[in-house]
């Protein structure tokens, strides 16, 4: 029988060019974590190097690795150490030329219990991703591990409606975004705070119109060109089912958080708003096109 809460932990970070400095300061973050009391704890996208994306160059492929590789060893080792749950992103090599964007999910007791690989990969000014990563073909997926059916999703997966009902239909407790997004230059200062609160906003609906808790990590500091680099915003967060959020980080400074969730609330939220009992099914083929092309479908003009 599983516990009637469970605790998530998030490791919010500045990244160095160096992954080993990087691993090493993630696993002191999953400790200090575990330390107060997190059971299921995530790290942000891409969290072994600097976000490389900002350029298109095949030299940035060297920072790939093959799960396993180093950060999954590491981590199954430490999860099964601390018997903590682990979700780890990692640049995955697939094969020569094949990449992904991906996370693994680590038991309590250091078993591997599969790979999520990011579905929505974004084409934008510096986040170059269609670049270097394949586009997932695993689907939407949830890992029942010790303490919570959890699902993963990363950084643009959070802006897709589709993405989150499809986890949450599977059956996830909690739905995890790491995430690496800032802004590029200029939208600081003219469109930087409605772009965040637009990004909270979004992850908050998914919470409430699935009945989820969502957890959302992101990184912080500035990486790139002085002038034309990314500014990451951090403000990781977790909120619960009715979109209230419980613990929000820094938008300057590495920092853990800690957030106890209860499935006491997930039940309760469900039998109140009842949005998995009263959709329409039947209604929904539409959400399968690409586009839904206007048609004239009305009686024919029979005038003279």
């Amino acid at each position: 029988m599983q516990e009637a809460t469970f605790s998530v932990g998030l490791v919010q970070a500045t990244c160095q060019a160096n992954p080993d400095v990087n691993r090493a300061q993630a696993h002191q973050g999953i400790r200090t974590a575990a330390a107060r009391g997190a059971q299921i704890i995530c790290l942000q996208e891409l969290f072994a190097s600097r976000y490389f994306c900002q350029t298109e160059d095949i030299d940035c492929f060297d920072l790939a690795e093959t799960i396993p590789g180093p950060s999954t060893e590491q981590s199954v080792a430490l999860a099964k150490e601390l018997e903590v749950v682990l979700v780890v992103p990692v640049f995955e090599r697939r094969a020569p030329g094949l990449y992904h964007n991906s996370a693994v999910v680590i038991d309590a007791t250091g078993e591997l219990l599969g790979v999520y690989r990011k579905m929505h990969i974004p084409d934008d000014p510096q986040y170059f991703e269609k670049f270097y990563f394949t586009p997932g073909d695993l689907g939407y997926q949830v890992f029942a591990t010790r303490f919570a059916n959890i699902g993963v999703l990363i950084c643009w997966d959070q802006w897709f409606p589709e993405a989150s009902r499809l986890t949450a239909l599977k059956g996830a407790d909690v739905i995890f975004y790491p995430s690496a997004i800032g802004w590029v230059p200029d939208d600081r200062e003219n469109v930087g705070q409605a772009q965040r609160e637009a990004w909270r906003t979004v992850q908050q609906g998914h919470a409430i119109s699935n009945g989820v808790y969502v957890a959302t990590v992101n990184r912080v500091g500035h990486e790139g060109d002085e002038a034309r680099g990314l500014h990451f915003w951090g403000q990781s967060f977790v909120c619960d089912p009715t979109g209230r959020v419980l613990t929000v980080a820094s938008d300057t400074r590495a920092e853990v958080l800690v957030a106890t969730c209860s499935r006491g609330v997930l039940e309760r939220q469900r039998r109140s708003w009842p949005f998995l009992r009263d959709r329409r099914i039947d209604s929904y083929t539409g959400l399968t096109e690409r586009y839904l092309d206007l048609t004239d479908t009305g009686p024919a003009d029979t005038t003279e």
